[in-house]
């Protein structure tokens, strides 16, 4: 049986907006196991981005628990809790939040320099690892400007991977990406977990949740919905789709 990577128990965060307080979330309760595939939906103000936020531990709950791979996080102090968030998450953002004057390899290897622990003796070879595992071994020496949107994600995504993280987090990931690139970026979240490894992504595009195994549906800060996908789409069949589209368009 697969091991727990996120357990939520009665998540609750409120925000003091002037003299007003709002509730983001009104007590999640979710179980997401090792390996799994799960999109994050909801409307604008459902609560999703906060949620992202608190198991990414880049926030704590007003109350309730979070365990992060069996660990309670409420009990960890400020360095503990930056650690297990450095050495357990890796993220996957809608603007790629790339170093601009730095190279592709420069930014995979830049979350080595915060493992106190240096798990990963090389980082150099770590980061062209990664890198050649999402289809950029030849572009590690160009900048973000010399890239493509896609080929810019897939550097973000190499990054997300280099400190061989429990959980990938996708905060809209394909959100600044055409609909062709979106697709080829969602082929490699499914390639990497068919690998093992377990994703968690944010969208609000039903499509796209679609390539997804589970989706869960927010609103109002509670969950409304919780569904596992018998057919996911496979992103690599909508690519080719895609491509005869284009083929009998020149004809």
């Amino acid at each position: 049986m697969s091991k727990i990577i996120i357990e939520a128990r009665d998540l609750i965060k409120t925000y003091q907006v002037g003299d007003m307080e709002v509730r983001a979330l009104a007590g999640i309760n979710l179980k997401i196991l090792e390996g799994e595939f799960v999109a994050i939906m909801g409307a604008s103000g459902s609560g999703k981005s906060t949620f992202m936020n608190l198991i990414g531990c880049l926030d704590q709950p007003t109350s309730g628990d979070y365990f992060l791979d069996s660990v309670l996080t409420s009990k960890l102090d400020k360095n503990q809790y930056a650690e297990i968030r450095n050495q357990k998450i890796g993220f996957v953002f809608q603007g790629f939040n790339l170093l601009s004057r730095t190279t592709a390899l420069e930014n995979v290897e830049l979350p080595l320099m915060y493992d106190r622990h240096h798990r990963i003796k090389d980082p150099r070879k770590k980061g062209v690892e990664v890198l050649e595992r999402v289809g950029l071994g030849d572009r590690m020496d160009h900048f973000p400007n010399q890239l493509s949107g896609g080929q810019q994600q897939r550097v973000a995504i190499a990054r997300a991977l280099v400190n061989e993280p429990s959980l990938i987090l996708a905060d809209e990931p394909t959100g600044n990406l055409d609909s062709k690139t979106s697709v080829e970026v969602f082929a490699l979240f499914q390639q990497l977990n068919s690998e093992g490894i377990t994703i968690v992504l944010v969208t609000h595009e039903r499509d796209y949740a679609n390539f997804a195994k589970r989706i869960v549906e927010l609103k109002d800060g509670k969950i409304i919905r919780d569904r596992i996908i018998d057919k996911p789409l496979i992103a690599s069949e909508e690519m080719e789709k895609l491509k005869s589209v284009e083929v009998n368009q020149e004809i």
